[in-house]
């Protein structure tokens, strides 16, 4: 049940990345990261953990991943942007992690 769920929430996201390259706007993908952080304060609440701690990455960053629980897929751009990824550390705790990713470039006739 819990995979069903998490293979939903990323059905639903790589869907909203196709939404985002058409229409390209910030808006778009600011509401994917909301629906995002609060499919995770939900899975958070139904497997009885607190809320994640949304942290930006800083590079030599030291991270402590058992499981990963979602990655935000990268939109359909030619430029550096934003994704997030929750995961389960070794006590427990779900953290966010905000960082910047190459956008899946496309370019004419490619």
């Amino acid at each position: 049940m819990k995979l069903s769920r998490i293979i939903s929430l990323t059905s639903v996201l790589i869907a909203s990345t196709s939404v985002m390259a058409e229409s390209g706007g910030d808006k778009v993908f600011e509401k994917m990261m909301q629906a995002n952080n609060a499919a995770m304060q939900k899975y958070a609440a139904k497997e009885g953990k607190s809320a994640p701690i949304v942290k930006d990455y800083q590079y030599g960053m030291k991270l402590d991943v058992v499981k990963v629980v979602s990655v935000t897929p990268p939109i359909k751009s030619c430029e550096v942007v934003p994704s997030q990824m929750t995961y389960e550390d070794s006590r427990g705790q779900l953290t966010t992690l905000r960082y910047s990713v190459a956008g899946e470039c496309r370019t004419r006739g490619g």
